[in-house]
């Protein structure tokens, strides 16, 4: 097995997870899209749980490398987070889909501890970056901030998942930024 054949499966799994959460990925999916055995999954992944802390790790370090590329494109602060937020937005562009590490905290009672630790370092990667751009902007107790900021994202996207409109989502980040809660 070559690493083609893992990268192809983490492709297939991750808008299964996306969709379904941690519960709603199978192994007898993921190979029936592959065109796999489903030993031939459990070659890369062993287990469900080595699967899933591989995607989480994977999305938070997408998700970093993200942030990276937009703090290089601008030094604006409002910039810099309109994008991340655009970030968010593109799950639900996808198909209707949450971002990973959202779905899967929603799940943290049932995950195997190796993805909840990749969940957890999801959430310290956003709050960190959203609280550092807002620290260049001068906004006091930032990481506080920050972390509410990553909270009121996460249920923007929720909402407007539930709803099947994306609109729901535009709307909701509007009006944290005619709060005030996302400087503009």
């Amino acid at each position: 097995m070559n690493t083609d054949t893992r990268e192809t499966i983490m492709a297939a799994a991750k808008p299964m997870v996306q969709a379904h959460g941690y519960s709603g990925l199978s192994f007898r999916e993921i190979a029936k899209t592959v065109g796999v055995k489903s030993a031939s999954i459990h070659y890369h992944f062993p287990a469900k749980g080595d699967l899933g802390a591989a995607l989480a790790r994977r999305y938070t370090d997408d998700a970093a490398a993200a942030f990276e590329a937009i703090a290089a494109r601008t030094a604006d602060p409002a910039k810099r987070l309109h994008a991340y937020t655009d970030g968010f937005r593109l799950a639900l562009e996808n198909g209707n889909r949450m971002c990973l590490c959202g779905i899967l905290a929603a799940e943290h009672d049932d995950l195997p501890d190796a993805v909840k630790a990749e969940v957890v370092r999801f959430g310290d990667v956003n709050v960190a970056w959203v609280a550092k751009v807002l620290s260049e902007a001068g906004v006091k107790d930032a990481e506080a901030r920050a972390l509410a900021i990553f909270a009121a994202i996460g249920g923007a996207q929720l909402a407007a998942r539930s709803r099947g409109d994306i609109t729901v989502y535009d709307g909701i980040v509007e009006s944290y930024r005619a709060a005030g809660l996302i400087p503009a």
